[in-house]
């Protein structure tokens, strides 16, 4: 890595509170690579070789069973993946592949799990990171047990809306049957979600939604801090 990359990559969360020397004795084994779309960067049931760490763009965590598959999650940058399998050193339980072109920190799971041991301020913030994945976990599956599918795409919207500045304009980085297997439904039954929220003027057009009521569509959503509020 250039010294400037090095630099940006000290400023990543899991390296917060770090002694700088551990954070640069890791990144000299480590590698920042970009990745175009629809790269599979981790295979489920393969053991973990690296602690991946999104950078840039955008990754679909994914699980496949027979002939089908499902979106567990869309990670940004600051996000880390698949970090149990690496500090319990097993087999990825879930597949990862970059959704846009990407730029990712591969830092070898062997050397994340020597210094996990060895550095206070480390382990702690792996332990920081790795609770709030399981949080995420709990959310998800209230989210999923607990709403319709209506509901579920509601309360997205105006997820994703407050996550980027409370836009009212949404443009869609990814296909949105990729949205339709994150929220738990087939590609069809999400083109008639959006049709029903037609009344709450919620306009379509390709990838493109437009929200021109907020308090309508909260007011159906009905957001609960406990599920959806990201800082709970």
């Amino acid at each position: 890595m250039r010294t400037a990359e090095i630099e940006e990559m000290r400023g990543l969360r899991i390296f917060q509170d770090v002694d700088e020397r551990r954070v640069d004795a890791m990144l000299k084994t480590s590698f920042l690579q970009r990745f175009p779309a629809g790269v599979e960067l981790v295979r489920e049931g393969e053991m973990a070789d690296f602690l991946h760490v999104v950078v840039e763009g955008n990754v679909e965590v994914f699980s496949a069973y027979r002939d089908r598959e499902t979106t567990v999650s869309v990670l940004g940058p600051g996000r880390c993946f698949i970090m149990a399998a690496v500090v319990l050193d097993r087999v990825y339980l879930k597949s990862v592949r970059s959704l846009t072109p990407a730029r990712i920190l591969l830092i070898p799971a062997d050397a994340v799990r020597r210094h996990f041991a060895e550095d206070a301020a480390f382990a702690r913030g792996l332990a920081c990171d790795l609770a709030e994945a399981y949080r995420m976990v709990v959310k998800e599956l209230k989210n999923q047990k607990l709403r319709s599918g209506l509901e579920r795409l509601a309360n997205w919207l105006l997820a994703y809306r407050a996550e980027h500045g409370d836009i009212n304009r949404i443009e869609l980085p990814f296909e949105k049957k990729v949205l339709a297997s994150r929220l738990g439904m087939a590609p069809e039954v999400l083109s008639r979600s959006f049709a029903a929220l037609a009344p709450y003027k919620v306009r379509v057009t390709g990838r493109v939604i437009e929200l021109r009521d907020i308090e309508a569509l909260t007011t159906l959503a009905r957001p609960a801090p406990t599920i959806d509020d990201p800082s709970t």
